[in-house]
């Protein structure tokens, strides 16, 4: 990349190094912030990478939102330039298709969020684009090494999220599908990247079975889904939340790009089809889960890297107010979430939702639990209670319930057998009384809410509550004051 770039680069990762410190943590953060004090192969949602990354931060910087989030900002400066590099390599004839990929790339919310905050796409974008990069390493140089740096880079997108699998199915394709390259399939470094990844799953795997595939299961059931119904509505849902997740210029050309990759593929050019062997499998699954249900706006993470190498192949004049404007999206959003300048209600704040009054809400409780003279917090849905656990110094309980599955009791958390009365919070979102499976009585007990400058977000209903008598609680870990 021209010093220039890399200079605005060092720049905006300087601004989300400041985001990363400031932004209050989501329900999804916290809750991964639980896995890093209870290290494990594996989890009910995910992979353990965030997790990893998570404990890496905060040996590093504290167990503060910036070591939390630390290896977000260095990990989008890092993959900015691989992405680049990546581009130069597959598209050589095409100067200046590296910075136009790279700038695309961080002028989508996905990176741009992505960036500041910590979830398992955080590191699943990195390696991604780290085996990208290493492909067209392999691609320019014909070296048969280089498969052991693409190996070794899938193992860890599969220990990051399961839809790095996607990887293995796209590089099969793509050796399958341009006959030059057919080659690769007897060579001993292919195999040895192939087995380099296998082992670093293999955890992951291991943990699985010792736990009745639970994590498998949970995500590959969706799968099986249908609701052709709902499926015009699905589909509107997943198009406009990459419109949005991308922003609406970048998601115009990115959509251009993949187009173009798909068109230039079916004459079996290496590179174009490469591309498209990285976008194409996953655009097809996503597309057929939306005919089942709905597509979170995350999910197609794994499409951006190789589609903005596409996008950035394209040229033209779009491409700079394309990324400028992503960019001026990302800081209002950025902004909004630390500082709330705008008091807008909480149908147009979406960070209102995400990680507005989340402290004062805890203070509250808080209070509450103290002044009803029971032993400990507690929350049905997880996000709450390892928020709660992430803003309380007092005690927070954490049990299942049927409808979240075992994801407490598959942490190694203090287990705390016997924990008498505690005061419990249920959104009011959700009409349901506590859940009897897990509580023996529940007495109401007021109503507190979150809100952020006058603006509120959510109201919670309180319960006094005792457990049923064996049923299983963890205790929930507690920030680190140093």
């Amino acid at each position: 990349m021209p010093r220039p770039w890399l200079l605005a680069l060092l720049v905006l990762t300087l601004l989300r190094l400041w985001a990363a410190a400031t932004l209050p943590l989501s329900a999804d953060e916290a809750y991964y912030w639980t896995w890093s004090h209870a290290l494990a192969p594996g989890y009910l949602d995910h992979p353990p990478m965030v997790a990893l990354w998570m404990r890496a931060g905060t040996l590093l910087a504290g167990e503060g939102a910036l070591g939390l989030r630390l290896l977000g900002p260095l990990s989008a400066a890092a993959g900015s330039v691989l992405l680049a590099q990546a581009a130069g390599g597959l598209l050589p004839g095409l100067p200046g298709a590296g910075v136009r990929a790279a700038a695309l790339f961080n002028g989508t919310l996905l990176l741009g969020v992505g960036a500041v905050t910590m979830t398992p796409d955080t590191p699943l974008v990195f390696f991604w684009t780290l085996v990208l990069w290493a492909l067209a390493r392999l691609l320019a140089s014909g070296d048969g090494r280089w498969w052991l740096a693409v190996g070794g880079a899938s193992g860890l997108a599969l220990d990051s999220k399961y839809t790095g699998g996607f990887l293995g199915i796209g590089i099969v394709a793509w050796l399958g599908w341009v006959p030059a390259l057919r080659r690769w399939f007897i060579s001993p470094w292919l195999c040895a990247g192939g087995a380099l990844a296998a082992a670093l799953f293999a955890p992951v795997l291991a943990w699985n079975a010792g736990h009745g595939w639970v994590s498998l299961l949970k995500q590959g059931g969706r799968t099986a889904d249908w609701d052709p119904a709902g499926a015009l509505r699905h589909l509107g849902e997943l198009l406009a939340g990459q419109a949005g997740l991308a922003t609406p210029l970048v998601f115009l050309l990115l959509s251009a790009g993949i187009w173009t990759a798909a068109r230039r593929a079916w004459r079996r050019d290496p590179a174009w089809s490469l591309l498209a062997a990285l976008t194409l499998p996953g655009l097809v699954v996503f597309v057929q889960h939306a005919v089942g249900g709905r597509v979170q706006a995350n999910w197609p993470a794994i499409l951006y890297p190789a589609g903005a190498v596409a996008a950035g192949a394209l040229g033209g004049r779009l491409w700079r107010p394309a990324a400028a404007l992503g960019l001026i999206l990302t800081a209002a959003a950025t902004l909004q979430g630390a500082a709330a300048p705008l008091a807008l209600p909480r149908r147009l704040d979406p960070t209102l939702i995400r990680l507005g009054g989340w402290d004062t809400l805890a203070r509250d409780a808080e209070a509450l639990r103290a002044g009803s003279g029971v032993g400990y917090l507690a929350a049905e849905g997880y996000g709450t209670a390892a928020l709660l656990a992430w803003w309380t110094p007092g005690p927070i309980l954490a049990g299942d319930t049927p409808g979240e599955g075992p994801r407490w009791s598959l942490l190694r958390l203090p287990a705390v057998p016997s924990p008498g009365a505690g005061l419990l919070l249920i959104s009011q979102r959700h009409r349901e009384p506590p859940d009897p499976a897990l509580w023996a009585e529940a007495v109401p007990a007021g109503e507190l809410a979150r809100a952020r400058n006058g603006v509120e977000a959510e109201r919670f209903r309180a319960y006094r509550v005792v457990p049923q008598p064996g049923a299983a609680f963890v205790r929930l870990p507690q920030k680190d004051p140093r």
